[in-house]
């Protein structure tokens, strides 16, 4: 992304910020009139006009039609997004599959697409070639046809510098130091869109901003999304922003050691959270007739799961047991982060989606006794309805609060054709 400016303020950062201002005006009151804008940003009419002006020749706002709102003079001319000019594309990579997201202004979907594929055994430059034909693929697609896109974004399972575009360690991919957004920009620069702006970051962040976003519960400014997948991880919002820490690596819940000498977990310690109730643990003890050596490195997690949940249906005894108890340590996880951080809901996303009715029962209880403030501090546990698109989801709807927040560089006037957002974005 951009770098911050250090120093005067020119006349272009003043406009660039402003239009970014007027942007989130209208998203906010759309359909709106100018007068209307200047009234809600404190911008006099001559400068919205302007600002309209320019931001209607780069394809993101549009004219709707006169107001029929009775008024002195002139009818207004409304305004709203144009949601047919730009979009923006979220990748999650995880340990059995990639899931491609690409959303339009407006944050709609365009385009979903979810990937088999085994990232673990792949190794990371490989992954970056799979992640590079997927985006090709996706911007090839009829549904990004004549659009332009302002950038990607790469949601990570593990510890992620995103300033640096550098996956720090991912311990269930394998991970370590990896450039991520430098292997990216290389490979599609051979005959792509080399100059995209590209984001990495942490995949329970993202899946934090599309809940926020769009999600059930969205602008809850105080949530926390905990990932279901082999990792554990947590994304934390507070006011509406991600708690990142002072080096970017906040949330790590999943390693945080619950009991001495439990099972192994796949940082190299033992007894975290994520080794008693990550999915492959869960698997494991669900489903003992299925991973008899308790290797479930080349298994299909997605229709593990899916079994699991017929066992648990069936009132299988190992199948319940072993989604009690990995509730339960969900909810002792959860309740560390209520104590510390206090927010408004815990979400659960990933594969704890579909084994939430076997999940909740313990987990709600466990985390109203270890909380500290009574009820909880009021805080609920519920369920993402996002699916297993939530982090890449994050990532698109991430670029375009980029964009009007101007972290992201606005795209250039249209020519008539295409446009490319600039290569020193990122």
């Amino acid at each position: 992304m951009r770098e911050m400016r250090v120093g005067p303020t020119g006349f272009h950062d003043v406009r660039e910020t402003n239009l970014g201002v007027v942007l989130r005006a209208v998203r906010t009151h759309a359909p709106c009139s100018r007068a209307a804008v200047a009234a809600a940003t404190g911008l006099n009419k001559t400068t919205v006009s302007s600002l309209v002006a320019d931001l209607i020749a780069r394809g993101l706002l549009r004219e709707t039609g006169e107001s029929d709102e009775r008024r002195v003079g002139r009818p207004g001319v409304m305004l709203a997004l144009d949601d047919l000019t730009i979009a923006a594309i979220g990748v999650e990579v995880n340990v059995d599959y990639l899931s491609v997201v690409a959303v339009d202004l407006l944050e709609r979907d365009l385009v979903t697409r979810h990937v088999t594929f085994d990232a673990r055994s792949a190794g990371p430059d490989a992954s970056a070639a799979r992640i590079a034909t997927a985006v090709h693929e996706v911007v090839a697609d009829p549904a990004l046809r004549r659009r332009s896109v302002i950038g990607l974004s790469v949601a990570v399972p593990g510890l992620v510098d995103s300033p640096a575009g550098v996956v720090t360690r991912a311990p269930n991919l394998a991970w370590r130091g990896t450039p991520l957004r430098s292997l990216l920009k290389e490979l599609m620069g051979a005959d792509g869109p080399a100059t995209m702006p590209i984001l990495v970051d942490n995949d329970a962040n993202l899946g934090a901003v599309a809940e926020y976003r769009g999600g059930h519960l969205a602008r809850t400014g105080d949530l926390v999304y905990i990932t279901g997948e082999v990792g554990i991880g947590a994304g934390v919002l507070m006011n509406g922003e991600l708690l990142r820490g002072s080096a970017g690596f906040a949330g790590e819940i999943g390693h945080v050691r619950m009991v001495e000498d439990g099972p192994a977990c796949g940082c190299g310690r033992r007894g975290c959270l994520e080794a008693l109730a990550g999915i492959e643990a869960i698997l494991r003890t669900a489903l003992p007739d299925r991973f008899p050596a308790g290797d479930l490195a080349r298994a299909d997690l997605g229709d593990l799961v899916m079994t699991a949940v017929e066992r648990a249906t069936a009132e299988d005894a190992a199948a319940v047991d072993a989604l009690h108890t990995a509730g339960a340590w969900l909810g002792r996880g959860a309740a560390m982060l209520v104590n510390l951080v206090n927010p408004a809901a815990v979400v659960l996303g990933g594969y704890f989606v579909p084994l939430a009715p076997w999940l909740l029962p313990s987990c709600r209880p466990a985390l109203r006794e270890l909380a500290f403030a009574p009820d909880a501090g009021g805080c609920v546990v519920e369920t993402s309805v996002l699916g297993l698109t939530a982090a890449a989801r994050g990532g698109a709807v991430a670029m375009v609060d980029a964009m009007e927040s101007g972290r992201l560089p606005l795209p250039p006037p249209r020519d008539g054709g295409a446009f490319a957002a600039d290569e020193g974005a990122s």
